[in-house]
């Protein structure tokens, strides 16, 4: 008769047990997830010229310029003020995102077959400093997973 694990007596693997914990992992990870979407995370550029605001999740809800930011002749500047702008938002939020969803990512590291670092895509170890960001965040010039560093 099959027992899980194999092992005899007292000493089996309790599949159902595994199963039940995994389960309530994934309940947490979506609450988690869930909380995320309605956090509001900003970042901002040029000393304050430029703010963005982003979801906990990455999604950009608004970007606010301050007139003094606008120059008709040099655009460029306003342009690359509201990528810092975007960028430092959604770094604050991927830090976020790390920190909520870290732990629980990491908690599934080298316990389950195949997963070996954690789940892919949520950032891996304990502090989610794995291979990529949660989420599927990208780290500039990269894509999802891929540290270009």
């Amino acid at each position: 008769m099959f027992d899980g694990g194999g092992a005899q007596g007292g000493g089996g693997f309790d599949m159902s047990e595994l199963l039940a914990q995994a389960q309530a992992m994934q309940n947490q990870l979506m609450e988690a997830q869930a909380n995320l979407e309605n956090q509001e995370v900003e970042g901002t550029a040029g000393g304050g010229l430029v703010t963005a605001l982003v979801s906990g999740t990455g999604e950009l809800l608004s970007l606010t310029i301050n007139p003094q930011a606008v120059d008709k002749d040099d655009t460029e500047t306003l342009a690359d003020l509201i990528v810092a702008a975007v960028r430092d938002a959604s770094e604050n939020a991927k830090d976020i995102a790390a920190q909520a969803m870290g732990p629980l990512a990491g908690g599934l590291g080298g316990g389950l077959p195949g997963l070996g670092d954690g789940l892919p895509g949520l950032g891996g170890g304990p502090a989610g400093g794995g291979s990529g960001g949660p989420l599927g965040f990208t780290r500039p010039g990269g894509e999802p997973g891929q540290n270009p560093g």
